[in-house]
């Protein structure tokens, strides 16, 4: 994926999580401790987050980097399904799991 997709798909992201939260570009800025317009700028377009604030971003809505890019993976992919099943699967099962792929690893 070229960057110019990746930054859209970033400024699209926050925005979405954003507006799933009903809170305003302004406010999270605020709360971000930027100035108002700071969210403003990376969604128009205008800038990205550093690294450091862009993890800052995710943690203010209260996820992991891979819940956040997940929408990029593809849901019909074998491994995303079965990823999917993983998460859903106790500590019990997953060890179960881990000593399959070691068992076939050799």
């Amino acid at each position: 994926m070229p960057d110019a997709q990746y930054n859209e798909f970033i400024r699209n992201r926050i925005t979405e999580l954003r507006l799933s939260k009903n809170i305003s570009e302004h406010r999270m800025s605020l709360d971000l401790g930027k100035s108002g317009s700071y969210i403003r700028s990376i969604t128009s377009g205008a800038s990205l987050p550093s690294l450091k604030e862009f993890f800052r971003i995710i943690d203010y809505f209260e996820m992991t980097p891979t819940e956040f890019f997940a929408p990029l993976e593809n849901d019909d992919s074998l491994c995303y399904k079965l990823i999917e099943k993983l998460r859903q699967m106790d500590e019990d099962d997953i060890e179960k799991v881990a000593t399959f792929l070691s068992w076939i690893e050799k």
